[in-house]
């Protein structure tokens, strides 16, 4: 007796051939983009990735739509402004990283507290690395990975106080100012305050805004043309949060900050 096809998984099976095959064609788009400096005609993509003149075209067409790609002129192609956002992301990301590990362990020797690196992405930041050990006596509720909102983080008070006074407002209007506890900065007043202290300390502080029990005190680590491109940050239960660390931590910052290129003017 034949044995029934299960239509579903079979079109499923073919929708991921093909999803595939969309993502081959693109990638190869996109190398052939980048062999070449200057813009590349429509008909050499063709000709240098083998794909129907009409393929490449729909396929450079949304690439064009999701600013990979740049349209020089009418028929002509080079690699798009947004490449170079995201390259730049995430070289930020793995070179911070890796100039931050040694530092980040050293300073939680020192306090015996969790130690957090995180960057921006977007209205929230993104905890890329943590120093932690159980002698902390802190559970760990946002691990590697983990997302939080700007507003209510010590971390994300740095790049909004960075940040244009006009793009700070937009992010209050977009996100509401949402709050997770009683201490929450949910008032774009009082958070443009809380910014004008962070831009005048050089440090930014975390009272219980995200987590109940829980605060942190960050520094900002600055690349070689001198953008905040992470934070590095100590949580600690909120009774035993030291200010004795805030020297420290903004010094294990800038050391981070000139192993990645940052002029720190001899700090």
């Amino acid at each position: 007796m034949p044995r029934p096809r299960d239509d579903a998984s079979t079109a499923d099976s073919g929708h991921a051939r093909t999803a595939i095959q969309v993502i081959d064609r693109l990638v190869s788009l996109l190398d052939a983009l980048a062999e070449h400096p200057e813009a590349v005609s429509l008909k050499e993509l063709s000709q240098r990735t083998g794909l129907h003149p009409s393929t490449a075209h729909r396929i450079l067409n949304d690439l064009v739509t999701a600013r990979l790609v740049d349209r020089s002129e009418p028929g002509t192609y080079q690699l798009g402004i947004r490449l170079l956002e995201l390259g730049n992301l995430v070289k930020a990301r793995l070179n911070v990283r890796d100039a931050a590990l040694g530092p980040m362990r050293e300073l939680h020797r020192t306090t015996h507290q969790p130690v957090n690196l995180s960057i921006r992405q977007g209205d929230e930041i993104v905890y890329i690395e943590r120093a932690v050990s159980e002698r902390s006596g802190m559970q760990v509720v946002r691990a590697v990975g983990g997302r939080a909102p700007l507003h209510l983080t010590s971390v994300g008070k740095l790049f909004l106080a960075a940040d244009d006074p006009r793009n700070v407002r937009a992010y209050a209007t977009r996100t509401g100012l949402a709050g997770h506890t009683r201490n929450s900065l949910t008032d774009p007043v009082k958070l443009e305050r809380e910014l004008a202290l962070v831009r005048a300390r050089g440090y930014a502080r975390d009272n219980e805004e995200l987590e109940l029990g829980v605060r942190c005190i960050a520094a900002g680590i600055r690349d070689d043309a001198g953008k905040l491109v992470a934070g590095l940050s100590i949580s600690a239960p909120s009774d035993f949060l030291q200010d004795d660390w805030i020297d420290l931590l903004c010094r294990t910052a800038a050391q981070i900050s000139s192993a990645i290129g940052y002029d720190t003017g001899g700090v």
